[in-house]
């Protein structure tokens, strides 16, 4: 069976994981059960062999891959070496990790707040992005962006609000900055909950936008896809 390393850098409200799950559980559901998971909580210092997975996913959190909590430093170190052992999918702050580790930059963004159901367009179509698709609408909650990729990074979705908005490296790592991990229900109760940092016409805005259809589905069908296609850990046995 496949293995996954979750590798948990934050946790949702904890009245609403109790609602919800956490991140780890949202990736479960998304994925499905034909994959072995395992989480680490890369904040106590648990941190999977690389090379014995066949990929290791890097949740979202509330910090910013800029600040200077010494386990963050450590996660940047981790990307670095792991990359080219197994594939890497980074969401929303793992997004951002691997552009930040890896070459690029990320900072928090003058747009302000990226909240609701956005919609980004497909700017490298990619063989596992089965089914196809021109655009994909996800949830988003975001302050912090990528601003400058890296030099090897080819960008796989973008929007007006969010340019870098997805990336690939070669063909065994990719990070995206929307959530297709949050079903709508999670992404209202989260987004009305931030009423007090964020302008309350944005939130009325974004969670009257998470009412509409979304392509999760689609997004996890294609990185079920990524992970299964052939592995640096099967690879190399």
């Amino acid at each position: 069976m496949t293995r996954i390393a979750i590798l948990q850098t934050g946790a949702p409200p904890s009245a609403l994981a109790a609602a919800h799950g956490d991140y780890p559980a949202m990736f479960r559901t998304l994925l499905g059960d034909s994959f072995d998971f395992e989480t680490f909580d890369v904040q106590a210092g648990e941190w999977p062999d690389a090379g014995a997975f066949d990929a290791a996913i890097i949740t979202g959190s509330a910090a910013g891959v800029y600040e200077t909590d010494a386990w963050i430093s450590d996660l940047l170190d981790w990307i670095r070496a792991a990359k080219g052992r197994t594939k890497l999918v980074g969401v929303c702050f793992g997004h951002q990790a691997m552009a930040q580790a890896l070459g690029g930059r990320v900072e928090k963004s003058e747009r302000g707040w990226g909240v609701g159901l956005h919609r980004y367009r497909v700017a490298s179509p990619e063989p596992w992005m089965t089914p196809a698709a021109a655009t994909v609408a996800i949830p988003a909650s975001h302050q912090d962006q990528v601003v400058e990729k890296p030099a090897d990074a080819r960008v796989l979705l973008r929007s007006d609000f969010t340019p870098l908005a997805g990336l690939a490296w070669g063909e065994d790592a990719i990070s995206i900055q929307p959530h297709p991990e949050f079903t709508p229900a999670f992404a209202t109760e989260l987004t009305a909950g931030r009423h007090d940092r964020i302008e309350p016409a944005l939130v009325a805005r974004a969670v009257d936008s998470l009412k509409a259809a979304d392509d999760r589905g689609v997004v996890g069908a294609w990185i079920r896809g990524f992970v299964r296609a052939t592995s640096p850990r099967a690879a190399s046995s």
